[in-house]
């Protein structure tokens, strides 16, 4: 954390500006040594200054460079960014030069990880920068905001204060017990603790569902024997000619993806090749891709040709869906029925690809399957991250296990034991407990120059 780093912040490639980042304690000095202007160490923290970049002699841009002194920084470090014109070429002069200066190039995500090793954030608004970087609708925007400003962080931070307050009464009843003005913390009041976790874990997973949603969307196959239809759905549903639709059955032989929004909620859209026995060797593989889409998909649309029997194949298919969110699609509505479905509690949409009738009732379909309409509006504070709803599960568990210790009257200080690990393990969540390998880990997965 001694050394200051620097990284490009921009996408690189053509363009009418780059970013070139730098912190640390050094960054003002070795910028200095690159720098036509003003003396940046005797201007106003948060200006911004017009200048060169040069190298020796030689001029490599005209730039504006924004100067941001610690500890009112993003990583409350002294921050330069270098505001150069676009361009491959430049911006990567600009970022040898800072480099041969004394910089060292920042790992994936550095910025945004010493910004929380400084306390300047905690973990869940590391993950929302993240998160705010990737979202691609409106509402996973709102639910990368949320957790960035710490609105999500103070779900975990009330749990942790309400533990801390239960916690150390319990340690002065044991270390002191001859205090008689501090509350005894007995099996009553240890319940009205419990109880109170309980709920709110309960409340806070229930609303993370929506989270994951909003942030991950849904994994959605489109799965069925040739030529039913399928690829025409995926273009309709995308609304763009994406998969290649003939009469010729199999056309299909890989995986066709895309991206279609719902209400804000993104559906993964996956057209499989058609499922049936062949001999033809690529296609088989096909096939069997498609049936391991089946098993990690969040929702299967099963097309049907309404001009054809349902086949052995098909109701093979269906015996393996299981209980995963299934919509029959039947396609080709608008030619003769040769098709009778067995009878099954799913959701059954009838449409023409071809005419796109009945696309609209299958979004209407989709948004009742999941209750896209309930999600709400006003309120984003929800935890997304798999990490963070995994450690509030793993809290879950240990209230339950209190409970049971409750129920065989176990002595409080016994309990207590399992009040530190759910209080450890909120620490997680927010980073006010951590490992290196999970910080690593975290911060890894972020683009160079955040």
């Amino acid at each position: 954390m001694k050394d200051t780093i620097a990284a490009i912040s921009t996408a690189l490639g053509v363009g009418a500006i780059s970013i070139i980042r730098v912190s640390g304690e050094d960054s003002i000095e070795i910028v200095s040594k690159i720098w036509q202007g003003k003396d940046l160490r005797k201007v106003p923290t948060h200006t911004i200054h017009y200048g060169f970049i040069k190298d020796q002699e030689e001029i490599i841009d005209e730039v504006l460079l924004t100067i941001m002194k610690a500890p009112k920084t993003f990583t409350k470090e002294d921050v330069i960014e270098i505001n150069s014109h676009g361009g491959i070429a430049t911006t990567n002069r600009i970022l040898e030069l800072l480099l041969l200066n004394g910089c060292r190039l920042a790992e994936p995500g550095e910025f945004t990880k010493r910004a929380f090793l400084n306390g300047r954030i905690d973990l869940i608004e590391a993950e929302g920068v993240m998160d705010l970087i990737s979202a691609k609708t409106d509402k996973s925007r709102n639910l990368a905001l949320h957790q960035m400003t710490g609105q999500v962080s103070s779900l975990i931070h009330d749990l942790r204060n309400r533990l801390v307050d239960v916690i150390s009464n319990i340690e002065v009843n044991i270390d002191y017990p001859e205090y008689e003005d501090i509350e005894v913390v007995t099996n009553e009041k240890m319940k009205e603790t419990i109880n109170y976790l309980k709920e709110e874990i309960q409340n806070i997973l229930k609303k993370s569902e929506t989270g994951s949603l909003i942030k991950e969307g849904i994994k959605t196959v489109i799965v069925g024997k040739p030529n039913v239809g399928k690829s025409s759905l995926l273009n309709r549903l995308l609304e763009e000619e994406k998969a290649i639709v003939t009469d010729i059955a199999g056309t299909t032989r890989d995986i066709v993806e895309g991206d279609v929004s719902i209400d804000g909620i993104l559906l993964h859209m996956v057209d499989t090749a058609g499922i049936r026995k062949t001999e033809d060797k690529v296609e088989s593989i096909g096939v069997k891709k498609s049936l391991e889409w089946i098993e990690k998909a969040d929702l299967v649309l099963f097309v049907f040709n309404n001009q054809e029997e349902i086949t052995t194949e098909e109701k093979e298919i269906l015996s393996k869906i299981g209980k995963k969110p299934t919509i029959l699609i039947i396609n080709k509505n608008d030619l003769e029925s040769h098709l009778e479905l067995p009878e099954l509690s799913l959701p059954i949409i009838r449409i023409s690809a071809l005419q796109n009738d009945g696309i609209d009732d299958l979004r209407k379909q989709i948004k009742t399957l999941f209750h896209l309409e309930e999600i709400e509006q006003s309120d984003y504070t929800y935890l997304s991250s798999a990490r963070s709803i995994s450690l509030l599960k793993k809290c879950q568990n240990i209230v339950e296990s209190i409970e049971e210790g409750l129920k065989q009257e176990l002595p409080v200080d016994m309990l207590e034991i399992d009040l530190k690990n759910i209080w450890n393990l909120l620490g997680e969540i927010t980073g006010e407990t951590y490992t290196e390998e999970l910080v690593d880990a975290i911060f890894s997965r972020f683009c160079l120059g955040k």
